[in-house]
Order: structure tokens, then C-alpha cells, then sequence
């Protein structure tokens, strides 16, 4: 027997002995709790001897079934699933199994170069005759975006028809699977456009959240889609890359709220169900805090760090039930993600207990070979087949024909073939699609774009604005005013609010904010003028601009950031995947036109519209009144109008620090002590740089209202616990001024002489409190023993005993009470520390 046949059984094997445990892990682990019951893997054990009788009798009763005549078990609906793809790989052949490995993303040239060329081309790939080196595919990636159909009908009847070739063209009648962007919305001309990330973060809104993502997946499956993809859950930690934009906020326990209700509202309960999906999380571990803060960098960042703060949220998402992740890029420990057996496998898979599937990155098997880690795509796609990527999604060699001629010259097991394959199929069974391929158009048509969702977009549009600045109440705007000048190359691009990951083709108005205003103020006359570009460009417009604000009341400033996907303009992009900046100051001519409206004496608002928090300090000391609009969607202009003339009252919290310049990064709130020290103590007395301060420009949980509001009467109970124990907290909100607003109580804890260094302050609690003038209401939260558990000097999750601050106030710098609480050492499991990772998610 030669090595490679020796080393394929080893890998036949262990498949075997993961798959095993992988049931006894899901048994046994939902959460740390689980852990401390000390029957549970006695349970589990049950579990497993029951699931192999139970497995055992479902076998012989197909069998029997089959042996009678039947139609294939795999078509069978009243068959377990187990069973029918069982019966189905025993049918098929290499290169069939090969072809459900590859869901290409249409936009690529090996696909066609025209929308023409690209449609004749999907319908072969679909019957399985568009190459030999492979079987049918598994479906495509957004596929109904590439296509820029305008017309809803059209576009369904097409997903209809690639249905009806798979399933009456092909010799096993597999269904196709329909994978579109979901970053904030689903990503094809028609739908519903939401504000983008950090809009999404900054509401601090969780049922908001669900039903944005509840929305997204109703347009989707709709249409014919099944899977939405860059659903990211990688903290926004360094605002430079450009990517970070579809990233929600920089925070650990924010992050794994909004995780949970991404899931449960994209994907619900019952993945079959006609109007949810599988919600596809990106990019696994993380690519967010990449070296040089540049696209595809290296996460250079310790074990201990991914641990403490980047796995959280996929922890919450894979307790929620996600049953898709994509691998990401860069190399973590110098090993590239997608051929790391460590993270792919080991960490997600029975570390975590995710049960889904895994795409690669878009041209992310070529990352192993830039990487200079393999010489090729053939050797590239083994390593990724071992790692664990199931599909791949950009056509690349690695999972084609290469694939199938190493498993045919014994360089690779085909039990790794199987193994991906059959966590394709079983998605496909669970999603229905054996038995409900097809979408009806007017369905489609009552559900995308709906005016619920129109009116959903705008508010979360609405609760996304924060309002940085209100010296003097200079806002809201009197809606008498008769003059108004409207300024900046933000003010009139509609296209400038969707973000990164919006459709190619949007067929429905987009409001921009100069639309908005004058929607507002219908009487007024308003004077605009574009002053110059964002980025590039002359001050030739400046004159213009200059005269308008001169004539008006008032000048309300748009400027900020041109996303990717901003139209097909002639400006280049500033900000979205692959838009990197080395500053975050405002880019072009932007603050010069800022400064010379200023210079005007006419009273300015500053309005931001930008996916990255940007370093302003010189507007933040002469400008009165700052608005952060960031990406507001397709309703923003409206929004962004009713918070100017006060017919809304901003509510937003800064879900990210901003910092004042990017020579600060990374600015995170929770920072360790030593960064503390310095800034307060530091002998050389600057407070942080000889040339500014250490502290950001505006703190994370940052956010102003039109109204005021006081903290009182915290109370925390009881004043001690044992580890495994709670803490009740209380505290009075009251609102001091003259109009009803909504509030954030944020509530931050930290821990005294813990054995290891624990960041200064971190999120543990937060609720939204809506209230009328004079109006007190009681806020209460709970402090559980997740929110408490640190990683110890062993990386093991324990309940340290000692003194806990808990801290209240409405951003991590402004705390209004503090009081603390006492955890007393008990002999549990708490204390000895586990290696399952607490979900912090509520």
C-alpha cells in the first residue's frame, strides 16, 4: 500500500470519528451552563446510542422502501434527510460531487464579459454542460445583482428557469442554491436598501436589528435567493480599511447582541420556511485589524486577543443556529486562513459546533498561493479541501478539474469530497428546495420593496444619526427660515448613502439629504451648490458655494465619503472593500470648503455621510452644530431632515471611537490600564502625544439630544454572590428637558487585582428608554456570570472572585454612577475555569 493510500485512510477515518464528535459535542455543549451539570455527557452518550438505533431502524425502512420500487430515496420528502443524502452520493459520480462544490460568482469573466454572454452561460453551467471538468453546479453567487435586471418579473422567472434546467436537465435533479450579499439588505435591483453598518451599530436597537434582517431574507427568498452572505461580525477595530465600513461597531458585547439578531431574523428557526434563509457570516476568524490597515493584511494579533474579543460574536451567531460562514484572506499565526485545518476545522467546527457550510473568499484559494504557501491551484485547493472550505465561489481552478484528478491519482482523499459535498446537500434539504425550487412573481412583487420596508429603512435611518455637536441649540432648524444654502459634494448624491454592497441597478428614488430639505421645508428657498469633489478635483466650485452660504440663513455642509458601488460616476471611491486610506482626515478639498463657508460668519451644520468615522478636530472647535449621518440607505435624506428641522430627535450612539487623528489607532474604549496610565500619569505630562491628546475626539456610546436626561438612584443587588451567581441593577432615568426623547443606558463593568490584565471598562448591559418630559422610569439590568468570566493565565473561562465596578452613564467616558459588588470564590466549575467560550449574547 503506498503513503498516499495509507494517508487517505487515516483521512477517511478521522472524517468518521469528527462526524461522531461532532453529534456527542452538540449534545453535550449548548453553553457553559451545560457544563456544569455533571450528568451531561452521560445524556450525550444516550443521545448517541439513541441516534444509532433510531439511525439504524430509518436505513433498513429505506431500504425496504427501495426495494419495493419506489422512486429514489433522495426524492422521497417523508425520508430523515440523513437518509436521502446518503442515497444520493451513492448515485453520484466524482465530478457530479465536484460540481455541488462550486457556486461561482456571476460577475466573473470565466462566466461570460457581457450580461448576454453571462445569462447563456449560467443556463449551461446549470444543465452541467458548460464544462467537462466538472457535473452541474450547486447554484451561483449573486447571481441577481450581476445581472442588473430592472424589472422584478424578469429576474424571477429567470431564477424559475435555471430551476427548471436543473431539474429536468440533469441526471440526478439536484436543486440550484441561490447565495446573493446581504451586508444591509439583499443585494439585487428592487430591494430594499438599509443604512450600512455602523448605521445599523449605532442604534443599539436589537429588535430594530432582527427586523432589518427579517426584511433583507423575506426580499430574498422571495425572489429565489437562499443564502445571505457578508453578514460581517469582525469588529471595526481599525476604521483605515476600507471594507470595515459593512462592519457594525468596535465592541465585543455590542457585537454579539447584533450577531444573535441578524440570525434570528435573517434565518429564524426553519431555514424551510418561505420567507428565511441561511444567513452566511463573514469572514471567519476575522480580517478586520489587518497589518498597515490595508485589504487582505495580516492579522498579527495574539491567540488571547482573538479569544477575548473577536470570537464573540461567532459564538452568539452559532448558538442562534448560522449554517453559513466564508473563510477569510489573511494569514493568521503565518498560516492562510483558507488552508488552516486549525481555524476551519478545529476552532469552528468542534471548538464552536458550527454544523453549516464554509465558502471560500472570492479568489481566496489564490491567497494561499500569493502567500507563497502553494505554487498552484491545484495544490491550493487540497490544502483548502483539508482545511475545511466546503464551496467555492469565484470559479477558480482549486475546485475543478484539478480537484478531481488528485482524488483520481490518490494525491487526496475522496472522503474530504464527500465530506463537503454532503454538508451542501444536506442544506439544500433542510432549505426545501428538492421540493420547492420555484418562487412566485407576484408574491415577489407584494413583498420586495414593500412599503413596510420603505418605512422600516427610514427608521432605522432615523435612530442611526448621532448628533456629535449642539453648541447653543443651534439645531433644530426653525422650519420658518426663508433662505437656506444646501453645500457639498455629499448633499446631492443619493447614491453617496447606500454604502458598499448595494445593488448594481436601484430602479426607485433614492432621497438624497437636498431632497430631504426640501421635502422638509417646502417653502423655503433653497440654494445648492456641489462646492467641489470628494475627493480630487479643484476649488472651482468654491466661488459658487461661498455666494450661497453668503445669501442664506443658514449653510448646512454635506460632506464625507464616496463608497464603492456610489453609482457609475466619475469620482473614485474613498471608502468600501479594497478602499483603504492611510488618514481619516476628510479627503480632497472638503475641509478647505468647509472652512470657507465658515469663514462666511453664516451659521453652519455640518452634516458627515461616510462609512468610516473620520478624524475632524477643526470642525469639532469652530463648527456649532456636527451631524453623523454615516451611510443612512436609500432613505436617509428624509432622515437626515427630520433630525436638522427637529421632526425627529436624534437618538444615535456611536457604535465605534473617533478618533482625532489616525496617528491614535487603534482607538478602541476598551483599552488595557497601561494605556490608562500613561495617558493620566505619564512623566512626560502630555496626557497621551506630545502634539494631542490620547482620549478620542468622541468616545464610543457618544450621543447628543434635544433634550436632556439624569441618572439616579443606582442600586446594585445583592452586594455579593458566589461566582455561579447574578447581579440585579437598577438605576432611575429621568428626563430634565422640554420634549420626549429616547436614551441609552449603557452600564460597563470592570474587575480589581483580576489574575490577568482586564481592559479598563468594558459593555455589559445597555437598554433604549423612550420618555416624556419630567418622566422617570426605572432601568433594570441583570449581570450574569458570562458577563464576568475572563481568560485566564491557562486560556480557560472562569469566574475570577474579586471586587467588580459597575459603571452607568450614556458613553464610555461619560459615567454618571458607579457602585461595585463583591463575587466570593466557591468550589464550581466556575472557578477551576472551562474551555467553552460564554456566549454573551441575551
Amino acid at each position: 500500500m503506498s503513503w498516499s493510500e495509507v494517508s487517505n485512510k487515516v483521512v477517511a477515518n478521522r472524517i468518521s470519528a469528527d462526524s461522531w464528535g461532532g453529534v456527542v459535542h452538540q449534545g453535550a455543549k449548548k453553553s457553559w451552563r451545560a457544563a456544569i451539570q455533571n450528568v451531561s455527557s452521560v445524556c450525550a452518550a444516550g443521545m448517541l446510542v439513541i441516534g444509532l438505533i433510531n439511525g439504524t431502524h430509518a436505513v433498513a425502512q429505506a431500504q425496504t422502501a427501495q426495494a419495493e420500487g419506489a422512486r429514489p430515496l433522495y426524492l422521497d420528502p417523508t425520508q430523515p434527510i440523513e437518509v436521502r443524502v446518503d442515497d444520493l452520493m451513492k448515485r453520484m459520480t466524482l465530478k457530479e460531487k465536484v460540481g455541488q462544490l462550486n457556486l461561482p460568482c456571476v460577475y466573473v469573466d470565466a462566466l461570460g464579459k457581457t450580461i448576454p454572454e453571462k445569462i447563456e452561460a449560467i443556463r449551461k453551467f446549470a444543465a452541467g454542460t458548460y464544462t467537462d471538468e466538472i457535473g452541474p453546479g450547486a447554484g451561483f453567487f449573486t447571481l441577481a445583482n450581476t445581472l442588473e435586471q430592472k424589472d422584478l418579473a424578469t429576474e424571477v422567472n429567470y431564477f424559475n428557469e435555471l430551476q427548471k434546467i436543473a431539474l429536468t436537465q440533469t441526471r440526478l435533479k439536484i436543486p440550484l442554491l441561490e447565495d446573493e450579499e446581504g451586508t444591509h439588505g439583499a443585494m439585487y435591483p428592487g430591494a430594499t436598501v438599509f443604512p450600512e453598518g455602523l448605521s445599523i451599530g449605532s442604534t443599539f436597537d436589537m429588535p430594530l436589528v432582527n427586523q432589518i434582517y427579517a426584511a433583507s431574507a423575506q426580499e430574498a427568498r422571495a425572489a429565489g435567493i437562499h443564502v445571505l452572505s457578508t453578514l460581517v461580525l469582525e469588529l471595526d477595530r481599525d476604521p483605515r480599511m476600507g471594507r470595515n465600513m459593512e462592519a457594525y461597531t468596535e465592541d465585543p458585547y455590542l457585537y454579539t447582541q447584533i450577531a444573535k439578531n441578524i440570525v434570528r431574523g435573517a434565518q429564524g428557526w426553519n431555514i424551510n420556511a418561505p420567507d428565511k434563509v441561511v444567513a452566511l457570516m463573514t469572514d471567519f476568524p476575522t480580517q478586520s485589524e489587518p497589518s498597515s490597515g490595508l485589504e487582505r493584511g495580516a492579522i498579527e494579533l495574539s491567540e488571547r486577543s482573538l479569544r477575548e474579543n473577536y470570537l464573540s460574536p461567532w459564538v452568539a451567531a452559532f448558538n442562534a443556529g448560522s449554517l453559513g460562514v466564508m473563510a477569510g484572506y489573511p494569514e493568521i499565526d503565518d498560516i492562510p486562513e483558507h488552508s488552516s485545518e486549525k481555524w476551519n476545522t478545529d476552532v469552528l467546527r468542534h471548538e464552536l459546533g458550527f454544523k453549516g457550510i464554509v465558502e471560500s473568499e472570492g479568489g481566496g484559494f489564490d491567497s494561499i498561493i500569493y502567500e507563497n504557501v502553494a505554487p498552484d491551484q491545484k495544490q491550493a485547493g487540497e490544502m483548502a479541501l483539508r482545511a475545511g472550505v466546503d464551496v467555492d465561489i469565484t470559479y477558480e481552478p482549486a475546485y475543478m478539474g484539478p480537484l478531481v484528478q488528485a482524488v483520481q491519482q490518490g494525491e487526496i482523499s475522496e472522503a474530504l469530497v464527500d465530506r463537503a459535498v454532503r454538508r451542501m446537500l444536506e442544506l439544500k434539504f433542510r432549505l426545501g428546495l428538492f421540493e420547492n425550487p420555484y418562487v412566485d412573481v407576484a408574491h415577489a412583487q407584494q413583498i420586495v420593496h414593500s412599503q413596510e420596508h420603505q418605512e422600516l429603512a427610514l427608521q432605522v435611518a432615523k435612530e442611526s444619526i448621532v448628533l456629535l455637536k449642539n453648541d447653543n441649540n443651534a439645531l433644530p432648524l426653525s422650519k420658518d427660515l426663508k433662505t437656506i444654502a444646501v453645500i457639498g459634494p455629499d448633499a446631492n448624491d443619493g447614491w453617496s448613502q447606500l454604502g458598499d454592497y448595494s445593488p448594481s441597478v436601484v430602479p426607485h428614488t433614492i432621497v438624497s439629504i437636498l431632497d430631504g430639505i426640501k421635502q422638509a421645508v417646502p417653502q423655503a428657498k433653497i440654494l445648492y451648490a456641489k462646492g467641489c469633489d470628494v475627493i480630487d478635483g479643484s476649488q472651482d466650485g468654491f466661488a459658487e458655494a461661498v455666494q450661497a452660504a453668503r445669501q442664506a440663513k443658514v449653510a448646512v455642509v454635506v460632506v464625507g465619503e464616496h463608497p464603492d458601488n456610489a453609482g457609475k460616476g466619475d469620482v473614485r471611491p474613498t471608502d468600501g472593500e479594497a478602499y483603504d486610506v492611510a488618514s481619516l482626515n476628510l479627503t480632497g478639498n472638503q475641509e478647505a470648503l468647509v472652512r470657507a463657508i465658515q469663514a462666511t460668519g453664516t451659521p453652519v451644520v455640518l452634516v458627515l455621510v461616510n462609512g468610516r468615522p473620520l478624524a475632524i478636530p477643526w470642525e469639532a472647535a469652530h463648527i456649532p452644530a456636527i451631524v453623523e449621518a454615516w451611510e443612512p440607505g436609500e432613505r436617509g435624506g428624509e432622515a437626515v431632515a427630520d433630525v436638522l428641522f427637529g421632526d425627529y430627535n436624534p437618538s444615535g450612539r456611536l457604535a465605534i471611537s473617533i478618533p482625532r487623528d489616525s496617528g491614535q489607532l487603534p482607538d478602541y474604549y476598551n483599552f488595557k490600564p497601561s494605556k490608562a496610565y500613561w495617558i493620566q500619569k505619564g512623566w512626560s505630562r502630555h496626557r497621551g502625544y506630545v502634539d494631542m491628546p490620547g482620549t478620542p475626539l468622541y468616545p464610543f456610546g457618544y450621543g447628543l439630544s434635544y433634550t436632556q436626561f439624569r441618572y439616579s438612584n443606582l442600586h446594585v443587588e445583592p452586594a455579593q454572590i458566589n461566582q455561579g451567581g447574578n447581579v440585579k441593577v437598577t438605576v432611575d432615568v429621568q428626563n430634565t428637558g422640554g420634549r420626549a426623547g429616547t436614551e441609552t443606558i449603557e452600564m460597563y463593568l470592570h474587575e480589581h487585582y483580576a489574575p490577568v490584565s482586564l481592559p479598563v471598562e468594558q459593555l455589559r448591559g445597555f437598554e433604549r428608554v423612550t420618555l416624556n418630559p419630567s418622566e422617570t422610569k426605572t432601568v433594570t439590568l441583570t449581570i450574569r456570570p458570562e458577563d464576568l468570566m475572563l481568560l485566564d493565565r491557562d486560556m480557560l473561562w472562569k469566574v475570577s472572585p474579586g471586587t467588580f465596578d459597575v459603571m452607568i452613564g450614556n458613553s464610555a467616558e461619560d459615567i454618571a454612577l458607579r457602585n461595585s459588588f463583591e463575587v466570593r470564590p466557591s468550589d464550581t466549575i466556575l472557578n477551576r475555569g472551562i474551555s467553552t467560550q460564554p456566549d454573551l449574547a441575551r
